[in-house]
């Protein structure tokens, strides 16, 4: 018997992963984040499964369930919106299964900002305006953050912010970002990337305010900030250069020209 923590993807159907996929079809048990999972990714489950929604069940239950599935023999396709090892509280469940010595292995996903990256057509990382991206949110009621990593901190590093469960945080986000980024910085806000009703809002940090009251945004938004959204100007990556030797192409250029 084998818990499967599965990530399901942004939202889409298919952008589980086909280990996912598979792994839900024959798993005689499915606890599924019904608040993120889309009971479209969970109806592949088999005939007779027990197929149950976690959202409103506590820690406890959770354990619980998965406990008699150990006792009964039967594998468990437990089911987490995005990638397991993003805000998946999965770590707690896998501690109690540690303490038990139930075995679980771990099934990647498609993470929120990699989907939202897809829907702007976006490269996150450009030359010579960001190499870096941060995953990141903002203190809430469930989680505070720990020191060393507010906002105003990661602004300092200009890097491309990717930041979780914060919609309802903005005039926070603007105020910590803006000596950073500069009121002009654009914006993209992802509502429920890759869902039917995904929506899409390009702005600036001293505009996001506004257009998210106009869009009545509440909720599983993702707030993207940096230069690199809109930038057209970025100098070319030197990885396709036909002056660029590697050992994958132009083989010897490097020593022809170092012996010249």
């Amino acid at each position: 018997m084998t818990v499967y923590f599965i990530g399901a993807g942004p939202g889409a159907p298919d952008l589980i992963t086909l280990r996912g996929h598979r792994l839900i079809e024959r798993c005689p048990v499915c606890l599924y984040a019904g608040s993120l999972v889309p009971a479209e990714i969970v109806a592949v489950a088999p005939q007779g499964a027990l197929v149950r929604d976690t959202a409103p069940m506590t820690l406890d239950e959770i354990i619980a369930d998965i406990t008699a599935a150990h006792q009964r023999g039967e594998d468990v396709a437990r089911v987490h919106s995005g990638d397991p090892s993003i805000y998946g509280a999965v770590a707690e469940q896998m501690r109690r299964l540690d303490a038990l010595d139930i075995p679980y292995e771990v099934v990647p996903g498609v993470p929120a900002f990699a989907a939202a990256a897809a829907v702007l057509n976006a490269e996150l990382t450009l030359p010579d305006v960001a190499q870096t991206i941060i995953l990141t949110r903002t203190s809430g009621k469930a989680t505070p953050m720990p020191p060393g990593e507010s906002l105003e901190e990661l602004g300092a590093s200009k890097a491309t912010l990717c930041i979780h469960l914060s919609i309802r945080n903005l005039a926070y986000v603007e105020e910590a970002l803006t000596p950073h980024y500069g009121a002009d910085c654009p914006v993209a806000i992802v509502y429920r990337a890759s869902w039917p009703d995904q929506t899409v809002l390009h702005t600036t940090l001293g505009d996001m305010r506004v257009k998210v009251r106009e869009e009545k945004i509440t909720r599983t938004a993702l707030v993207m900030v940096g230069r690199v959204f809109g930038e057209t100007a970025f100098r070319e990556s030197r990885l396709y250069d036909a002056d660029f030797a590697h050992v994958l192409r132009n083989k010897g250029k490097k020593k022809s020209r170092a012996e010249g």
